[in-house]
């Protein structure tokens, strides 16, 4: 009798080789996140709801009313199951996406032109004829509430952020400058969640130690991180902190090599892992992967300032400018005779700026300070709140007027750049507009990218921190504007404004 070894072997070198195997990997999200998911849909069922019961109340005023021989009424669950499904699938309830800002507003806003074309083609397909005005009305109204509840859901989410909850314990990896660098920008942004509790360097040596006080920067953020450990600890030190992101820095001892065996290393646990490109604050639609000899290589599209982006932005910026001049005549009018009666003086404080390709222009605003103002400026010249750069700001400082502070405490002295947006100098949204003196003291040819575009009456200067952000912060934000111009870009800056105007932080 004969055996046939083939048949034996094969069992027998499975089972030597399973434990070399890995496991696929499982992703587990955090309770406070599968709940701040399980919210979302929630609010989508309720607003796509609500949303569509207005339509159908406002079109048929509650009388009966059918289609396909089935209540409008009967087919609202039906509705808001159709719309999770295309939400899904649209990404808006993926984890990176939520109360991620612009991010997730653009994707429910894709979700809901791929709701809108599911229900014409279902409308084709079963040959029914709903009532175009209630779809007409729908659409948007369902857009405008979901969105609602999304900013609803964020306000929800940053509220516990605060309160130290809902936040992701964050691992700093690179080369020292670089993984510090990044760490402060992640503590920068406390609406993100992300917590930073240590660095990774290479030897876990911390070479600030002895080198005198912290970078202004760190001091600005109140930085204080310790190094954790070497770049070969990082697994050992994620499970031993709770780490639920390690984010690579970039630097050159994280080659390609040492960044795969770490996120293979990764896979068996919870932990995250982000890494930055060597190409920092070029974002959105400008990056694009694409495989190369069996490499992902990023393709960075040149910043886009022409055509018919160009004329979108002038239209909408003059449109916007001259409603909003038309709406606030009372305003001004109010305003005017405020500054009139509080000091002598104009009521305008004309002022040249520089704007696009290094242009000058006047740019208006109601006048805040006495008429001295700027002969008096060298003397307070030391009390410079930035310190460094070649900006002047001063909290309380002496030459601002009594209703000017206050005008000030509210960028009501601002408003009549509408004027200036609708001559052409200046957009709604861009660069903070300089003074000759600033430009003049340019020292890095990068910072005239700053004037590739319009300045702006409001940007992202504005929204993060104002006067209290230092003049190295207000040129990345600036740069980071122009080289990733976009109109859902500008939609969440004049939105963020308004809160920002609200709280009136930085506004001196």
């Amino acid at each position: 009798m004969t055996v046939d070894v083939r048949e034996t072997a094969v069992p027998a070198q499975r089972g030597a080789h399973h434990a070399l195997v890995p496991s696929l990997p499982v992703r587990r999200l955090p309770r406070w996140q599968r709940a701040h998911l399980a919210t979302l849909v929630l609010l989508d069922v309720v607003a796509v709801s609500g949303a569509w019961a207005l339509a159908i109340s406002l079109r048929f005023r509650f009388e009966p009313a059918t289609v396909m021989g089935a209540s409008y009424w009967a087919l609202l669950p039906a509705v808001a199951a159709a719309w999770v499904l295309v939400a899904g699938l649209s990404g808006a309830y993926e984890p990176r996406a939520s109360g991620a800002g612009s991010e997730e507003y653009k994707r429910v806003l894709n979700a809901t032109i791929r709701f809108a074309a599911l229900v014409a083609v279902s409308s084709y397909a079963l040959q029914a004829e709903p009532a175009r005005a209630l779809v007409l009305t729908a659409l948007p109204t369902t857009a405008v509430t979901v969105l609602a509840g999304r900013h609803v859901a964020r306000l929800g989410l940053q509220a516990a952020r605060r309160r130290g909850l809902a936040v992701r314990r964050v691992l700093v990896v690179g080369t020292h400058e670089a993984a510090f660098s990044m760490a402060a920008r992640l503590a920068s942004a406390q609406g993100e969640g992300y917590r930073v509790v240590g660095v990774c360097a290479p030897g876990g040596i911390d070479r600030r130690v002895g080198r005198g006080p912290a970078p202004d920067g760190d001091r600005r953020r109140g930085l204080s991180l310790r190094v954790l450990g070497a770049l070969g600890e990082i697994p050992r030190i994620a499970r031993r902190d709770g780490i639920d992101v390690v984010a690579v820095a970039s630097s050159p001892a994280m080659t390609p090599e040492v960044l795969r065996a770490l996120a293979w290393e990764l896979e068996e646990t919870d932990v995250d892992m982000l890494v930055a490109p060597a190409l920092v604050d070029v974002a959105g639609p400008r990056i694009h992967v694409s495989p190369v000899a069996r490499l992902p290589l990023l393709h960075v599209e040149k910043p886009e300032f022409s055509g018919v982006r160009r004329l979108l932005k002038s239209t909408y910026d003059r449109g916007l400018a001259l409603t909003g001049l038309l709406l606030l005549v009372p305003v001004f009018a109010v305003i005017a005779l405020l500054v009139r009666l509080d000091s002598p003086g104009p009521v305008f404080f004309r002022q040249t700026r520089v704007g696009q390709g290094g242009r000058e222009f006047t740019m208006l605003k109601f006048r805040s300070m006495f008429v001295d103002a700027e002969e008096r400026l060298k003397d307070i010249a030391h009390a410079n709140a930035h310190g460094e750069g070649p900006l002047f700001k001063m909290k309380d400082d002496p030459r601002l007027t009594r209703v000017g502070a206050r005008l000030r405490r509210w960028s009501l002295d601002e408003l009549p750049q509408l004027i200036n947006v609708l001559r052409g100098d200046m957009s709604l949204v861009g660069p903070r507009p300089p003074l000759p003196r600033e430009v003049a003291k340019y020292e890095r040819p990068s910072v005239f990218r700053r004037l590739m575009v319009k300045p702006g009456l409001t940007g992202l200067w504005q929204v993060s921190g104002r006067a209290d952000l230092a003049w190295q912060e207000s040129v990345r934000l600036d740069l980071y504007y122009v080289e990733n111009w976009s109109p859902a870009l500008d939609l969440w800056i004049l939105w963020r404004t308004a809160g920002a105007v609200v709280r009136g932080s930085g506004a001196y």
